[in-house]
């Protein structure tokens, strides 16, 4: 029988003491007496929980320590510390940031036999949802509903043709990681993918960006310059929000389309391209045609292969896990306080209409990773309490909300000190730990 890992590491004292403990206890103890032996270990060995001892340590040194923390993100880590060392408020921020629980010395073997298992469980949980999103992966798009796999069906069928594609979508829905999985599905994908605004250049440049210039075209052409149209030679070019094409350059773009060459602005001579166009607009272009706006030969050449990206309010089963994506992408590089989402939040984010979509979603998250204090995400962290409402989520969610704000504030207030906090609360300090626990909040200093 495998025993599960531990990497006991001591810092100021021994962890020879730890192993024969853990060892009676059921865990494989791996002692390292510094920080370099700690990550020599952890790149041999797949630990996913950790004792730090810290003795006699110098506080100064510290911040080397955050450094070997922020670095072992995966191991969920049990701290055991001199009980005035927690006066420092260096080291309560560490054990805030990076410490799924501590104890004091002289240790408790019981109690830390059961924080292991706890720890163990949350790293367990922790591995799963990571498994979920690297298999949700797929071209890139993180998913799995019937919507997502219909357009992954489509770009996987339009990828095998060199055929114009149109992709339709609101704002923020994923148009360009549609344009990209197209690409990467091809036979074009060791060629250049290049993508353009058509909305963000300006009038009096768009046609020498899109089809390049001679030496001396115009005041300031002191050199030839090539196109984004020739710099996608032999791969594929995205002309997002091609709506906002200038009419009077659609003929050009018309003209690539049929002849497949191009003329650079202040040339004469012809020069041929093999690039494939994939367009992007949120602008309904049958309308735009209708109205003038858009040329309806040039709608009717891009509209070979049309698809659309569905909106996040046609897939919502997808917003947890792209949720999650973005919160992971979101902590890369920073310290590892916040894990994950509460429940109130998630059906928050579940009841919302997400009318910017993916975007959306995605800038909520990186906001409240940034915003929040706590381990796990509120609705209130993601801006999604007016938005929610009594009715979106129910009386009883919002009474949880209210009651978790409540806390969360009052601590802050108090500077964490558990016995002002149960005072002004109106509730006994057990009473109060219990409530913190139901709601993912971390205990800090009295």
């Amino acid at each position: 029988m495998e025993f599960p890992k531990v990497l006991c590491l001591g810092l100021g004292e021994s962890p020879a003491a730890l192993v024969a403990p853990l060892l009676a206890s059921g865990w494989d103890a791996l002692p390292a007496a510094d920080l370099v032996s700690g990550r020599r270990i952890q790149k041999q060995q797949p630990v996913q929980v950790g004792v730090l001892i810290l003795k006699n340590f110098p506080a100064e040194r510290l911040g080397e320590v955050e450094a070997f923390l922020r670095l072992s993100s995966r191991v969920e880590w049990v701290g055991v510390f001199q009980n005035e060392a927690l006066a420092s408020p260096i080291l309560r921020e560490l054990v805030l940031s990076y410490f799924f629980d501590y104890q004091t010395q002289p240790v408790n073997w019981r109690e830390l036999d059961l924080m292991l298992g706890r720890a163990l469980r949350r790293a367990q949980l922790r591995g799963r949802d990571e498994a979920i999103l690297q298999a949700a992966g797929c071209m890139g798009m993180v998913g799995n509903s019937t919507a997502i796999a219909r357009l992954q069906q489509q770009i996987r069928k339009v990828a095998a043709t060199d055929a114009p594609v149109l992709i339709g979508g609101e704002s923020g829905s994923g148009k360009e990681l549609a344009a990209r999985a197209i690409h990467q599905c091809s036979r074009r994908a060791t060629g250049p993918f290049i993508d353009v605004n058509c909305g963000a250049i300006a009038p009096a440049l768009i046609h020498s960006e899109l089809f390049g210039h001679e030496r001396g075209a115009f005041t300031g052409a002191t050199a030839g310059k090539q196109g984004f149209i020739e710099a996608a030679n032999g791969g594929t070019i995205f002309l997002d929000e091609i709506a906002d094409l200038p009419f009077e350059l659609q003929t050009n773009l018309l003209r690539f389309l049929q002849e497949r060459t191009i003329h650079r602005v202040g040339s004469t001579r012809s020069l041929p391209v093999d690039a494939r166009v994939v367009a992007a607009s949120h602008v309904d272009l049958a309308e735009a045609v209708a109205a003038g706006r858009f040329r309806e030969d040039l709608f009717y050449r891009l509209n070979v292969l049309p698809i659309t990206v569905p909106p996040l309010r046609e897939r919502l089963s997808d917003v947890p896990v792209l949720a999650q994506f973005f919160l992971q992408r979101c902590k890369t590089g920073q310290h590892g306080r916040v894990e994950g989402f509460s429940r109130q939040a998630e059906a928050a984010m579940m009841s919302h209409d997400w009318p910017g979509n993916v975007r959306e979603l995605c800038n909520r998250v990186q906001r409240a990773t940034v915003m929040t204090d706590q381990r796990l995400i509120t609705p209130l962290d993601l801006g999604l309490i007016m938005a929610s409402g009594p009715v979106g989520i129910g009386l009883d969610a919002v009474r949880t909300m209210a009651e978790r704000d409540a806390i969360a504030r009052t601590l802050g207030r108090v500077g964490r000190n558990i016995t002002r906090a149960a005072r002004e609360l109106g509730v006994s300090r057990m009473t109060l730990y219990r409530l913190m626990d139901k709601h993912g909040l971390v205990p800090g200093g009295e």
